[in-house]
Order: C-alpha cells, then structure tokens, then sequence
C-alpha cells in the first residue's frame, strides 16, 4: 500500500508518498493537470511496483472538487477529502510552534490517511448528474447571495443622499428590476421628483394596479427632503446608478441560473422522493440533494445524515459539566437550505404538530425548527433508502399521540 499526501495550490501539489511502516518514499512537487498527473501515476509505478493494485493507494487532500480529485477517483485511488482544520489540529502532534510550509503539509496528509484513515470520510462517490445539480445549485446560491451584499450597498447608499426612494420603491422590492429601473432613470432626489405618471407607469407595465403604484411612487418622490450639495450629490448617483446596474445584471443571471438548476434536478432519479417531502420544491430539493450527495454508502444511518446536516445537537461532557448545543460546524449551504424547508413545511399537519411540541417545551423559534428541520432529515433518509415517497401517516405515527415532555 502506498499513502500519499497531497497539499494542493492553484499551480501545483506538493506530494509526498509514504510506505505502510511510514518510511518517506519520494517528494515532489507536481504541476497542475495533466502533466502532473502523469507525474504521479510515474511515482506510483516506481515505489508501487507493477502488481500494486490502485485501491491500494491512499491520497489524503484538502479538497473534495475539481478536475485532479476526479482524475485521482478516476484512476481507481481511495481519495480522502480532509478539513483543513483537523490537518492543522494533526500537525500539533509534531510541534506547537505553528510553523508551515507546502511540504510539512503534505507528510501530514500522508501520516494522516495511513494512522487514522479509519476516522476520515473518502470521497463520495456521487453520480455525474448529482455533481452537476451541485455545480449549478452552488452557483444559483451564490449570484443571490451576491446580489444580497450589493442590495446592501445600494441601500447604504440610498440612505446616505436620498431616503426617499426607499420609501418609495418599499412596495416594489428594491432588487426588483422594475424598482431598480426607475432608480436608474432618476439616481438623484431632483431627478426623481421631476419622473412623470407616463414614465412610472411605463416601467410598471407589468404589475397590477400601476397607476395607483405609480401615484404613490411620484408623491413619496416628491416630498421633501435633506440636500446635499450638487456634485456630492452627482457622486452618489454614480454610486447607486452602477450597484442598480449590477443588480439588474444579477437579476437576469439569476433567472437563467434558475432554469438550469430545475433541469439538473428534475433530470435526477431521487428528485421524485425530494419532491414528495414537506416543505421541498424544485430549487430547494436541488440545494439539499447538491449537499447530501446521491452516493448510497455515504451514510451509515440516519444520525450519519443529521450529524453532517448539522442539525443534531453537539454533547459537551466533562466533570459534572453536561451541555447540549447547537452544531454550528457545518455545511451552511445545506444547513440554510433545510431551515427553508423546515420552515415551509410547517404546512404539513404532523410537523405542524412536531414543531408545536417544541415550543410547548419553551424551545425558541430557530431550535424548534431546527429540531424539525433534525426529524425531516430523518424522514428524508428513511424514503431514500428504501426509495419510497414520503407519506404523512408514517412519518408522523410515533409523534401523532406523543404529549410534549
């Protein structure tokens, strides 16, 4: 067997390879792509042998994505994904100096798939189509989360030399494009206030009741207000003028994202089982099946599944102190996704009622859908395992006649 760490940058790896007995075999340092794949496949025959089955050789990286990882899985290696936290807790057994370097971190990658290889989680082993639901999920997720942080900034912007649009635009959502389009026409407060009915009323030509929308929109434009001095004034359209821009942009992407993630999803075999879950719809489910992954050996129980969802509580024992917690080391991609559907499912009668009981206990709000959002994942495990949809009579039976503690 050969044990391999692989300390990964954005040009190159830094390798080391190692026997079972821990003896250092070679050190190199590989470039990114083919050509440093081809010079690790060479390492392997050379210290391996020609009879050196590939299953035997262990790779521990940083990382579970990209193009080396599936050449690596590709090539038949156990390929270990490894926390970059729990690298820099295992390099304490060599010194508490903190120091660092490429290749210290790779001998510790090495010494960690062939001392405690039993403790880490291999690579799943993920359909292509899951991955790709992954890839377009993660990206819808992050556009919103972008256009999020510069809806911030337009609003601090807006704030700081002309309020009145946000009074103005509340009704409209300001990231919406209609909002965002009037902002762009008028960016400054005497701008806005010279916008006539014709012209709101024809960027709302799409929503109901626009002309009452658009005569509530010209007075709140045209009540008066704190100025600022006219070329900080101009400095500040041109602020706000460019985050509405972007958002309008964001907008777009975000829309045609959103085809693309129910297409991957809907095309997925589990997405029926998904989709027959409380509270689950078409860009939800993707986001929870992207995390979750489709590789049915990942997990070994339903507590494997709510443990990396990181809604089951962390036990703290030690001496007569004895604390429950929240688990706040977690997948939060997956972790804001099954809080969305926690909450939405509370439509469904025996959640509704689950999720009662712990606020009949004086649970808050964010642990007792947390606690709900714990029994889904439970549920979901169950369906998927034995590729049975969700029924509310059996998902609920244990809880229907259960008094609140």
């Amino acid at each position: 067997m050969l044990l391999i760490g692989d300390d990964w940058a954005e040009d190159h790896h830094d390798v080391e390879v190692q026997d079972e007995s821990g003896r250092k075999l070679a050190a190199a340092n590989l470039p990114e792509g083919v050509t440093g794949i081809a010079r690790l496949h060479e390492l392997v025959a050379r210290h391996g042998g020609e009879g050196l089955d590939p299953a035997e050789v262990v790779v521990g990286i940083e990382t579970d994505r990209g193009s080396w990882v599936q050449a690596l899985i590709a090539s038949g290696y156990q390929v270990f994904a490894i926390n970059p936290r729990q690298v820099n807790r295992f390099k304490e057994r060599y010194a508490s100096s903190g120091a660092k370097s490429d290749r210290g971190d790779a001998h510790a990658l090495a010494d960690m798939v062939r001392i405690d290889r039993d403790q880490l989680r291999p690579v799943a082993g993920d359909s292509e189509t899951a991955q790709a639901v992954k890839v377009v999920a993660r990206a819808h997720q992050s556009l919103i989360w972008e256009r999020t942080r510069t809806f911030q900034r337009l609003r601090s912007t807006l704030r700081e030399y002309f309020p009145a649009a946000l009074a103005a635009y509340a009704d409209l959502a300001l990231t919406s494009t209609d909002a965002l389009e009037l902002l762009v026409k008028a960016p400054t407060p005497t701008a806005g206030a010279k916008l006539t009915r014709t012209q709101i009323t024809g960027v709302l030509a799409r929503r109901r009741n626009r002309d009452a929308k658009a005569a509530t929109i010209q007075a709140a434009l045209r009540e008066r207000q704190l100025a600022l001095p006219e070329p900080v004034t101009a400095a500040y359209a041109a602020a706000a003028t460019a985050h509405a821009r972007l958002i309008i942009a964001l907008n777009e992407q975000i829309a045609a994202m959103e085809v693309q993630v129910k297409a991957h999803f809907l095309a997925h075999p589990d997405a029926e089982i998904y989709l027959s879950m409380p509270g689950i719809g078409e860009i939800t489910g993707a986001r929870v099946l992207a995390e979750f992954g489709d590789d049915p050996t990942r997990y070994a129980s339903a507590k494997a599944r709510k443990n990396y969802a990181g809604t089951s509580p962390v036990t703290r024992a030690s001496g007569k102190s004895h604390t429950v917690q929240a688990r706040y080391v977690r997948n939060n991609r997956l972790a804001d996704a099954l809080q969305t559907q926690a909450f939405a499912a509370l439509r469904s009668p025996g959640a509704r009622r689950y999720y009662d009981k712990q606020r009949a206990r004086e649970v808050g709000y964010n642990p007792a859908l947390r606690q709900l959002g714990n029994r889904l994942v439970g549920i979901l495990h169950g369906c998927l395992k034995t590729r049975t949809h969700y029924d509310e009579a059996t998902a609920w039976s244990h809880h229907a006649h259960t008094p609140a503690a």
